[in-house]
């Protein structure tokens, strides 16, 4: 019986090895190459816009955050840690990232790159395109430099100036203030959308291709691309240096950004009021008409100034005419006080006249109809801003 089974066995053993085996099934392809992680891109980016000091520190002197990655998208902050000097303060971007192929492609806030890829993004939301793909005006906007916001706190509040323009990071442009006192609370110049650079470290991006960074703060909210509105909270004064540099005092290092670097602040309208540069760094002070706020002095948030108004500086304090005309030709219909707000409806060219920044022809006819000279006008635009009559 076990010569029979072992017969049978050998048998069937026997006629499975005469079945053919399947044909090999075709190779695979193989699988694309995975991209080299995102922080390599973002991290040599961001070195490669950093001084010859930083890129020799290396990697360790950059943070970045990756906070949402989908479908070979990733969205977050790269920073540039500072040291711990007086006047080092750390400097980033928020940035967006696409993979193709082997690599990524990297776009930094303020870029118009960021905006393409904002368009394209699903990690972008509807807030945060409205903003992002705005157009990216040239610098300054073509020597316009109207901003559109407030001081970084409650309008309605005097806060004093601590520190004059200076320098972000140290030296030039001279992109910030400082600014300390009243309640204490640091509010959004202008709205758009939030971000956490680093603990202490607020920035908000807005329309027009500008950005304002908020530093030093204490119990400051954590964001990542929330839509505020001007005025919004963002934190307290204080003296946070996480990220590095230091702070004296408690106080709001307040920077302004356009289409991706610091600007010079000085000549920009915040709050009603024009920076003006000083000899040296933390010097200077603020000009609202006629009047001017040294370091130490105070500044009242009188809000923003409209894109088609004007603060009244009649360069060295007194009223300014209105006449029924482009020139002193026209009949006198009273006259406005210095630092007074007005609207503008439309300019044309009149007599010449000599203004704190110079001399003009163009006259603005105001929203009730009269006419003054453009030379007396504080706009942020050194030519019509609303259009000819």
């Amino acid at each position: 019986m076990r010569r029979l089974v072992l017969s049978f066995t050998l048998a069937a053993i026997g006629a499975w090895a005469v079945v053919p085996a399947p044909a090999s099934a075709a190779p695979r392809p193989a699988p694309a190459p995975a991209p080299a992680p995102v922080t390599d891109a973002v991290t040599a980016k961001l070195l490669g816009q950093a001084d010859a000091a930083t890129r020799t520190a290396g990697p360790q002197r950059t943070r970045v955050t990756v906070t949402r990655a989908s479908g070979g998208w990733a969205f977050g902050t790269a920073v540039l840690l500072a040291d711990r000097s007086r006047d080092a303060h750390p400097t980033g971007s928020v940035f967006l990232a696409r993979a193709e192929g082997k690599g990524w492609t990297v776009a930094f806030d303020g870029e118009a790159s960021f905006g393409d890829l904002a368009a394209a993004s699903p990690l972008v939301s509807k807030d945060e395109k409205a903003v992002f793909t705005t157009p990216v005006a040239p610098m300054y906007a073509g020597s316009d430099f109207r901003t559109g916001m407030a001081l970084p706190f409650a309008v309605g509040q005097t806060w004093t100036l601590t520190g004059g323009p200076h320098g972000w990071g140290g030296g030039a442009p001279w992109s910030s203030v400082d600014l300390a006192g009243g309640d204490q609370v640091v509010r959004a110049a202008r709205a758009g959308t939030a971000y956490t650079m680093c603990t202490g470290w607020i920035r908000v991006i807005h329309d027009r291709g500008y950005s304002t960074d908020y530093y030093h703060l204490w119990s400051s909210i954590s964001v990542n691309g929330a839509a505020v509105g001007q005025g919004a909270y963002l934190g307290y004064t204080g003296t946070d240096v996480t990220c590095g540099g230091s702070a004296t005092g408690r106080h709001v290092h307040f920077g302004l950004r356009q289409n991706s670097v610091y600007v010079p602040i000085a000549g920009h309208g915040i709050g009603k009021w024009d920076f003006v540069n000083g000899a040296g760094e933390y010097q200077g002070g603020a000009r609202h008409g006629s009047a001017f706020a040294g370091v130490g002095g105070a500044v009242y948030n009188y809000g923003a100034l409209g894109f088609n108004q004007g603060v009244v500086d009649a360069n060295g304090g007194g009223t300014l005419t209105r006449r029924s005309g482009p020139g002193t030709g026209y009949g006198v219909l009273g006259s406005l006080a210095d630092g007074a707000t007005v609207t503008v409806s439309c300019s044309a060219n009149g007599t010449s006249h000599t203004g704190r920044y110079g001399t003009t022809a163009l006259w603005d006819r105001l929203s009730d109809g009269s006419w003054v000279s453009d030379a007396y006008l504080s706009t942020g635009v050194n030519g019509p801003i609303n259009g000819w009559c």
